[in-house]
C-alpha cells in the first residue's frame, strides 16, 4: 500500500521571473528583430501560468501526473509544478462532526437516540484522496457505524443489567475511550486521525421514555421508602430504650406493640399526622 510522500516544487517566485523574462525576449524580439521565430514565446509562457499554485497554512497540495501519483506538496507558500500535473487541494485543519441523534438498541434492547461530536482530520493525503472515493462521506458514514456498533455493545443503564460495569449513561471517559479507539480502527483506511470522539445526546427513545421515566421515579421512590424506614426503626428503638432505662412508664408486650404501631404510622407517613388526644386511661 503506497503512503504519502512529500513533494519538493520550486518556487513560484524564481519561476515569476523567468517567465517575465520569457515575456520580454518574446515581446522584444518580434518588435525589434522582427524574427517570427519569437511567437514561440508566447504559447510556451501561456502553457507555464497553470503551473502556478498556492498553498495556504494548514493545507497541502496532492500532485498526480497522468494518472500517477507524485507527491504532496507539505510545505505552504508560491510554487511552481509541471504544468501537466493535477493539482487537488486538502485541508489538514481539525473539523468538527456533530451527528444527529440517531435511533439504536442498546446491549438490552432498548431503543434508545444517541449522537456524537467528533473531531477529526486527515493525517494521510495519499489515503484520503486515493483509498476512499469521499473522505468526508466516508467519516460520516463509518462515524454513524460505530456508534451504532458501541450503543449495541453496552446498556444505557444498570437498571436490568446490575452486571454491568459500564453503561452508556455513566461510563463517562470509558465510553469515550471507546468510541475514539473504535473510530480510529474504521477510519485509518481513509487516513484520518481521530482527535477526540464524545457523546453529546443520550435519551430514552419517545416510545418508551414515558415508561422508562416512571421506572426512575419509582426507584427513586422506593430508595427514599427505604431510608425512611430505616431511620423510623432506629427512632422507635432509641425511644423504646430511653424510656425502659429512665422508667418513665412500665409497658408490656401488647403496648409495646401499640405504641410502635403508632410511632411507625406517624414516622413513615407521607401526610401530616392528625393527633387523637386520649383522655381516659391508656386501655380506652
Amino acid at each position: 500500500m503506497r503512503e504519502e510522500k512529500s513533494y519538493s516544487a520550486k518556487s513560484g517566485f524564481l519561476m515569476v521571473f523567468i517567465v517575465l523574462a520569457l515575456l520580454v525576449i518574446g515581446i522584444g524580439g518580434l518588435l525589434m528583430v522582427r524574427n517570427p521565430f519569437f511567437v514561440i514565446f508566447i504559447p510556451l509562457i501561456i502553457a507555464c501560468i497553470p503551473g502556478f499554485t498556492i498553498v495556504n497554512p494548514n493545507e497541502t497540495s496532492v500532485l498526480v501526473l497522468f494518472g500517477a501519483y507524485k507527491g504532496t506538496i507539505l510545505t505552504n507558500g508560491f510554487f511552481w509544478v509541471n504544468p501537466f500535473m493535477v493539482k487537488k487541494k486538502v485541508s489538514l485543519r481539525a473539523r468538527n462532526l456533530d451527528s444527529d441523534p440517531i435511533k439504536v438498541n442498546d446491549k438490552i434492547g432498548n431503543p434508545i437516540m444517541i449522537g456524537v461530536v467528533l473531531v477529526w482530520r486527515v493525517r494521510d493525503t495519499y489515503k484520503a484522496t486515493f483509498d476512499v472515493d469521499n473522505f468526508e462521506h466516508f467519516v460520516n458514514i463509518q462515524s454513524e457505524a460505530a456508534i451504532r456498533h458501541m450503543a449495541g455493545s453496552y446498556p444505557y443503564d444498570n437498571f436490568e443489567d446490575e452486571q454491568a460495569e459500564i453503561t452508556l449513561r455513566s461510563g463517562g471517559n470509558n465510553v469515550s475511550e471507546l468510541l475514539e479507539s473504535e473510530l480510529t480502527d474504521r477510519l485509518a483506511i481513509a487516513g484520518i486521525e481521530v482527535m477526540e470522539a464524545r457523546i453529546n445526546y443520550l435519551a430514552y427513545a419517545s416510545e418508551i421514555a414515558g415508561a422508562m421515566l416512571r421506572r426512575q421515579q419509582a426507584t427513586a421512590v422506593v430508595a427514599a421508602r427505604f431510608k425512611i424506614v430505616e431511620g423510623a426503626v432506629s427512632m422507635v428503638d432509641m425511644a423504646l430504650d430511653q424510656l425502659a432505662q429512665k422508667n418513665i412508664v412500665d409497658l408490656d408486650e401488647d403496648k409495646k406493640a401499640t405504641m410502635v404501631s403508632n410511632l411507625m404510622v406517624v414516622l413513615c407517613s407521607d401526610k401530616d399526622v392528625t393527633p387523637v388526644v386520649n383522655t381516659g386511661t391508656l386501655y380506652q
